[in-house]
């Protein structure tokens, strides 16, 4: 039952009541509500175990500000790590505190309080370095202070991505954003508002403020209405631009979108201009034990009373150094509580401030020292700045404010530049770095009429139009004296209440020699993980001033990066329909597969191919075994296109690809090509692929889909750092070239039905060679190259010409049963053969030794890239995951990535399992592993141990499963 709701007020549905649960109890709300609301509501002031002490922590904030109370969302809701203030109240939410076991009121963690002194900042980089870091592991990331993953996908909804460009993108629907955008909306540009609140008005919608003499939300109001109404205008409401990277290009993502079968939305937004009105964040005050539950930030109070009419205290003491504070003290007054007093750090209260609370006790000079309670607010210890003779008030409420933050992040992400303000006491944006601008609070402009005329100014020079007329809003004036932390402190004083980083951690890290803001970050965590500094960063940076008897801007700032606040990654890898920005690459025969009723995949380099063409209901595994048949035992076809092609030609091209594969290329004759590997500088593979040689000077190079075009920024980086003066020109021609690649022992019978001015017999055009000629009586290409592991002609030819030859290659191939092949049958005939898939047995951790590739690995050449690295990382000694191959002794598929352990037993693992398909040739589900001491371990047993702790037995074997020696695609 709700003890601390207002009869009235504030903008939820009394009508409309909710249940919920929290930590395995009911309690009720009202539609409107957040979690947060509704808890306090119903009195739950306890919601939290701090990250590392286990201290209590209640409510702080009421946005994406708060910092100790975050949830863990379940059943059909499930996610992690959600802060209690931003998650929307709905009919049978159930939610429960992240870090503590079993329940925030009994949590055996907390147990870490008594050894606080034991564990500061830094000391898990001092106390796991013996024996072994992996000793350890296992328990810290259990004790990581965060929500696991949902072990499911959410159960109703999916998510999409779409991609917008307009003139301008507003941050924000505050007063600034909202006037931003009706004056930028009426001059005709194409606008994007984006705000992450449920409803626009920002600061708005928890003060209680006039505009051109009537309420502010009625102004509010009528701009969106406005708005609302004009085509050149997409407001997003309840959607956070929380990235912002070069050229204008913004990540954005919408929480439940208009339409009701999504989750979230997020768009790719490509702006000619940018406009953050991102508000301020308020900052709170340092002092003993400030992380007491029961101990508030002004505005989040403030919010809780006016937007949700709840009362988070009867009886609250104020703590401020700033103005703010006493329009939040009248909001309370208005609401018929009955505040202790008011403790203002400054020795001086502007008149102004006073006027709005008569009769209310204003303790100038004064500071809260301590706060008392346990799991919740008993009351405050009161002092001079300096000490003296305290006074100890009873309260069950702290409200606190240690004046406004513009909230700079995505303005940092834009890499602009910020000062620091001494009159506001905060750091402002300066310098832009790109079309962008700050408006409202974000740029300092904290009182509301200031706040509207920044957002419409901005406009104004941005279109090169007249001011338009400001409606009246008048506003308390801000002033403030900062104060970083009180000096006269008892206990343990918090600048950072997420990563429970107190002054005292600060303090050794510069004892330490971190003397760097920076540096003072990482090894404290202030300011790190999903808060971004947003409540505590400044009072981190003027405690390093202070103690180092500097400036504030001397110290400077730390960098804010994306995400802004947390994004799932379900939101980020959205479906793309009809996509625009990054429209999916097709082949000129995508329309003949879909016709044949094939399943489209979306493959590296955005484009779409076939998986496999399921007939008569078949599902994917009869269609692939049917496909796979056709190719080891008849013959196949498949679309070769987005295979990256790359021709490079000059003088210097052989020494140039000397340098970049592993093995040589420079002494291919013409007409003939070359497997190699590509490696990094740090010896790892980064692609493989073939290289033909067409004449003295030119070269094809063919490399994986997925990777085309990092592989065409390597060999670009390559010639204009290292090799400038070489004589290399690097075309790509992947989309120059089509073709279709025809594989199987029949293979040549249908190359000669099509008909071909070509020599066919296995001496004339050997494997690994390439003709010009032509085909069906089409200009061709033809390349002997087999991804199979059969006998394969790749028919290359012009884009114009793929449906032509296509139509002839299924017609000539009808008599011999040709079947077109999917990307599904694809995977399995590699397996079988062994060829190796980047991001699969190529993952990061393995070089070509352990792939049992030291072949490629060239002993003539004096060096290429990445030889270096490969004998220093192998001369470190050590056992090695090496690739094999894996048969099943079981009648089931084993999970791609799925752990081998020593005898099935659940301790450290011994390797994966890279891939594992239906043999259609064995008739069982064969695979391959990266294994400790792979090569020395044929026909050994292994074991995969399975989730739940199933073990499947697996015996170990070569990585070729099918024709060994490469009888077949030689013949």
């Amino acid at each position: 039952m709700e003890t601390k709701r207002l009869d009235r007020g504030g903008r939820i549905d009394r009508s409309r009541p909710l249940t919920f649960t929290f930590n395995g109890k009911g309690y009720s709300g009202y539609e409107g509500d957040t979690l947060a609301s509704a808890l306090l509501a119903n009195d739950v002031r306890l919601t939290a175990r701090s990250f590392k002490y286990h201290r209590p922590r209640g409510i702080v904030g009421a946005g994406v500000e708060e910092p100790s109370t975050l949830v863990e969302l379940m059943n059909a809701d499930a996610s992690g790590n959600q802060p209690a203030t931003t998650v929307t109240l709905s009919e049978g939410l159930v939610a429960k505190s992240v870090n503590c076991w079993p329940s925030p009121g009994f949590d055996i963690g907390a147990v870490n309080q008594l050894a606080a002194r034991f564990i500061p900042a830094g000391f898990y980089y001092k106390t796991f370095k013996w024996p072994n870091w992996h000793l350890y592991e296992p328990a810290i990331r259990k004790a990581a202070g965060l929500s696991a993953a949902p072990s499911e996908p959410p159960a109703a909804g999916q998510f999409e991505a779409r991609y917008g460009h307009c003139d301008l993108l507003i941050a924000g629907s505050g007063p600034s954003g909202l006037m931003a955008a009706l004056t930028s909306a009426r001059a005709g540009l194409r606008v994007i508002i984006a705000d992450e609140g449920c409803e626009a008005g920002g600061a708005l919608l928890s003060r209680k403020l006039t505009i051109g003499g009537a309420p502010a939300m009625d102004w509010v109001a009528e701009v969106v209405a406005e708005l609302v109404a004009m085509p050149n205008v997409t407001h997003l409401q309840n959607a956070t631009v929380w990235g912002y990277r070069e050229h204008n290009y913004l990540m954005v993502t919408e929480r439940s979108p208009d339409n009701p079968s999504l989750l979230e939305r997020t768009w790719r937004v490509r702006a000619c201009h940018v406009i953050t009105a991102t508000g301020a964040i308020e900052r709170g005050l340092v002092f003993g034990n400030n992380d007491r539950p029961g101990v508030m930030l002004a505005s989040a109070v403030q919010t809780y009373v006016n937007r949700y009419g709840v009362v988070p205290g009867k009886r609250p003491v104020i703590f401020t150094n700033n103005n703010s504070a006493y329009a939040v003290a009248a909001d309370l007054v208005a609401a018929g509580i009955t505040i202790v007093a008011i403790i203002d750090s400054r020795d001086s209260v502007p008149e102004e401030a006073r006027a709005l609370v008569p009769g209310v006790e204003v303790m100038a000079g004064k500071v809260v020292t301590e706060a008392r309670g346990g799991r919740r607010l008993r009351g405050v210890v009161v002092a001079g700045k300096t000490g003296g003779s305290a006074r100890r008030l009873s309260c069950d409420l702290l409200t606190i404010t240690g004046g406004w933050n513009p909230t700079v992040h995505l303005w940092s992400q834009s890499r602009s530049s910020l000062r620091y303000d001494e009159t506001l006491s905060t750091f402002l944006p300066d310098t832009p770095a790109q079309a962008v601008s700050a408006v409202g609070a974000a740029d300092g402009a904290l009182a509301l009429q200031q706040a509207l005329r920044s957002g419409a100014e901005a406009v104004a020079r941005l279109t090169d139009t007249e001011l338009p007329e400001i409606p009246h809003a008048p506003d308390l004036p801000y002033a403030i004296e900062p104060i970083w932390r009180v000096e006269t402190a008892r206990g343990k004083s918090f600048l950072d209440l997420q990563n429970d980083v107190t002054v005292d951690d600060v303090h050794l890290a510069l004892r330490e020699g971190y003397s760097n803001v920076e540096h003072v970050k990482r090894y404290t965590t202030g300011g790190m993980g999903i808060d971004q500094g947003k409540t505590g960063n400044i009072n981190i940076i003027g405690t390093v001033a202070l103690a180092q008897g500097v400036t504030i801007d001397a110290v400077g700032t730390t960098t804010f990066r994306a995400p802004y606040t947390p994004v799932s990654f379900g939101a980020i890898g959205g479906l793309r329909e009809e996509t625009v920005a990054l429209p999916y690459r097709h082949t000129p025969i995508t329309d003949w597969n879909l016709a044949q009723g094939a399943f489209m995949y979306e493959s590296g380099a955005r484009w779409r191919r076939p998986g496999y063409f399921p007939k008569g209901g078949e599902g994917l595994q009869e269609a692939t075994n049917r496909e796979c048949r056709a190719v080891r035992f008849g013959v196949g076809v498949y679309d070769g296109s987005p295979l990256g092609t790359f021709e490079l030609k000059g003088r210097d091209v052989g020494r140039f690809l000397d340098y970049l594969y592993s093995n040589v290329m420079s002494s291919l004759k013409p007409g003939n090509g070359r497997y190699g590997l590509m490696l990094s500088d740090d010896g790892l593979i980064i692609d493989d692929g073939v290289c033909f040689r067409l004449d003295d000077h030119r070269w094809i190079v063919s490399t994986s889909t997925g990777h085309a075009d990092a592989i065409n920024g390597h060999m670009e980086e390559m010639l204009q750092t290292r090799f400038p003066e070489w004589n290399v020109f690097i075309t790509a021609v992947t989309s120059q070239w089509n073709n279709a690649t025809i594989c199987g022992p029949k293979a040549r019978e249908v190359m000669e039905a099509l008909g071909t001015d070509i020599d066919l017999s296995p001496d004339a055009f050997p494997f690994m060679s390439l003709r010009d000629g032509t085909v069906a009586g089409l200009p061709v290409r033809l390349v002997r190259v087999s991804f199979t592991g059969e006998l394969s002609y790749e028919v290359n030819v012009a884009p114009r010409h793929m449906r032509d030859l296509w139509a002839k290659v299924m017609e000539a191939g009808q008599p011999f049963g040709i079947l077109p092949v999917g990307s599904e049958a694809s995977h399995v005939l590699r397996v079988e053969k062994g060829f190796l898939s980047l991001g699969h047995e190529v993952d990061g951790t393995v070089d070509a030794y352990d792939l049992g590739m030291g072949w490629s690995m060239s002993k003539k050449k004096p060096d290429y890239l990445g030889k270096r690295a490969v004998h220093i990382r192998r001369e470190t000694g050590g056992v090695r995951r090496e690739l094999v191959g894996v048969i099943s002794k079981s009648d089931r598929q084993i999970p791609e990535g799925a752990p081998l352990t020593p005898g099935g037993r659940k301790e450290k693992t011994e390797g994966f399992v890279t891939a594992c398909v239906w043999s259609v040739v064995h008739d069982r589900w064969v695979g391959l592993a990266l294994l400790e001491g792979g090569h020395s371990r044929h026909g050994e047993t292994a074991h995969v141990r399975l989730k739940g702790g199933e073990v499947i037995p697996v015996r170990v074997t070569v990585p070729c499963h099918y024709d060994h020696d490469g009888e077949k695609l030689r013949s």
